[in-house]
């Protein structure tokens, strides 16, 4: 009776451990996204897209962001124009470094949604590689879910959300 109720509590305590353990999320090149607290990436969404609309993200910004569907790493063919206008933009600009931001909408989970990040800006990688742009001109990271364009909770919000996002540097 002692043995099963002690069996009992150590199972208890190990699935409380397990619970309360998370996983950390972070960028490709290492960015520790868990470390950002809820005001910084809140602060980091303003410092980009302003009060969240799309002509400000993209109308002031000197490159176009790349949209997904649902789920999806493939590219459309808005999506292939937008690379190929942004290429051309570098090969204008060689001085001009990029990070490829990839995001997700928030449904499915945080660890799916990482890595569904990094798959598109890989993809987005890959074809600014075949139109000759240098590969140590780009960066790629994965934010997730976790830095969305709109945070409505709509499909419209979700698919300004489903996007690779391009961040000039030097």
């Amino acid at each position: 009776m002692k043995r099963a109720l002690f069996i009992s509590v150590f199972l208890t305590t190990l699935m409380l451990m397990a619970i309360g353990c998370s996983s950390k999320k972070s960028g490709l090149n290492g960015s520790d996204i868990d470390g950002m607290s809820e005001s910084d990436l809140n602060y980091q969404r303003e410092a980009r897209y302003g009060d969240g609309s799309v002509p400000t993200a993209e109308g002031e910004g000197m490159f176009r962001d790349v949209r997904f569907n649902y789920d999806s790493a493939q590219i459309s063919g808005e999506g292939l124009q937008n690379i190929e206008y942004n290429a051309q933009l570098l090969q204008d600009n060689p001085n001009i470094r990029i990070q490829l931001e990839g995001h997700c909408d928030e449904r499915g989970t945080a660890e799916y949604n990482m890595a569904l990040g990094q798959e598109r800006a890989k993809s987005v990688q890959d074809v600014l590689l075949s139109y000759g742009v240098a590969s140590n001109r780009i960066q790629t990271i994965s934010y997730g879910e976790e830095v969305p364009l709109d945070p409505a909770l709509n499909e419209q919000a979700f698919a300004k959300n489903r996007r690779v996002h391009f961040s000039a540097f030097q």
